[in-house]
């Protein structure tokens, strides 16, 4: 490794988050990148990821690595979501702390927060109400992250920080028809649908329910600006007993909105059939992301529109030739 750089691991570097975070960090002239692929490297053995961190000098850490999906996938696999999810942020804390790492970046989901919450959702709101059905086993690991990493902040006083991004969205996205979310779904829908001229598509639900979307590259450059501030900056801008920090875009959707935009982009001339005996999920999740925008007086750069058609052009590269 090159001196007088920092070595930053980015777990899960080829999943979305990860790989918006290899984009934005691989040029910068003061950091040398660690990645490990799922084969050499796996977040779930304690042993081997204990290993990993005293075997190499890592300053910083960004958690991008787990397992996730959509409803569908969340309601059918919960041991899965909680199991696998749980064991990565327990493993790379632990160690990440024991082997002397300088800081670190967890990151939450907005299904961490009640289904009733007030709108747009407070970080003070977490652990004040019952989570989604659809979605609790994976909302309870990622609470589990964010409090390990408030609870080692407290005891230790090590510079470990989580963020809790909203719905996102675009390049990385996973397409797979059985676990995405709802826009690599809707996209991949409209896209079949179109290719084999079909009259209509169906999608789950009423499609009323609100949503507030934030473009992957946009969360990336958050983040690091999240990590680039001093500790104590990081806590008089978070709750002594809440340590993380929203991170939205403030613009918000209803499913059936957003389909209609999906299904323009793509070129789809059918109609769209809503199945109103599958779940919707919570009704409105929108997160109030003041905290972070008073800081930083930063702003996401990608509009829904341009990110969408990202989107849509790396689903046609990734996917539509394996079809």
């Amino acid at each position: 490794m090159e001196e007088n750089k920092k070595n930053i691991f980015i777990a899960g570097h080829n999943g979305m988050v990860g790989s918006a975070l290899h984009r934005l960090l691989k040029n910068v002239s003061n950091v040398n990148l660690i990645t490990k692929n799922r084969n050499e490297l796996d977040l779930c053995n304690q042993n081997d990821v204990k290993n990993f961190f005293y075997s190499n000098e890592i300053d910083e850490v960004y958690i991008a690595a787990g397992l996730v999906g959509g409803i569908n996938a969340n309601d059918n696999k919960p041991a899965n979501f909680i199991y696998e999810n749980t064991m990565i942020n327990v493993n790379v804390i632990h160690y990440a702390y024991m082997s002397g790492v300088k800081k670190l970046m967890a990151l939450g989901s907005s299904c961490i927060y009640p289904k009733y919450s007030k709108q747009p959702i407070n970080e003070e709101d977490l652990m004040t109400g019952s989570l989604e059905r659809t979605n609790e086993f994976y909302g309870i690991a990622k609470i589990t992250a964010l409090k390990l990493c408030e609870s080692y902040r407290r005891q230790y006083k090590v510079d470990f920080r989580s963020a809790m991004p909203t719905n996102l969205y675009g390049i990385g996205d996973n397409y797979n028809p059985s676990d995405s979310h709802v826009i690599p779904g809707l996209i991949r829908k409209f896209h079949e649908a179109k290719i084999k001229k079909k009259e209509s598509v169906e999608i789950w639900g009423t499609g009323s329910p609100i949503r507030e979307f934030l473009y992957v590259d946009d969360l990336a450059s958050a983040l690091i600006e999240v990590m680039n501030i001093s500790y104590d900056n990081y806590n008089e801008i978070t709750n002594e007993n809440n340590r993380h920090i929203n991170i939205g875009s403030g613009l918000t959707i209803a499913i059936k909105d957003l389909a209609l935009r999906i299904k323009k982009i793509i070129g789809f001339n059918g109609h769209l059939i809503f199945d109103e005996s599958k779940p919707d999920g919570t009704p409105i999740k929108i997160i109030n992301s003041e905290k972070f925008y008073n800081f930083f007086k930063w702003q996401p750069s990608m509009s829904l529109e341009d990110g969408l058609k990202l989107s849509y052009n790396d689903f046609i590269k990734r996917y539509s030739k394996k079809d």
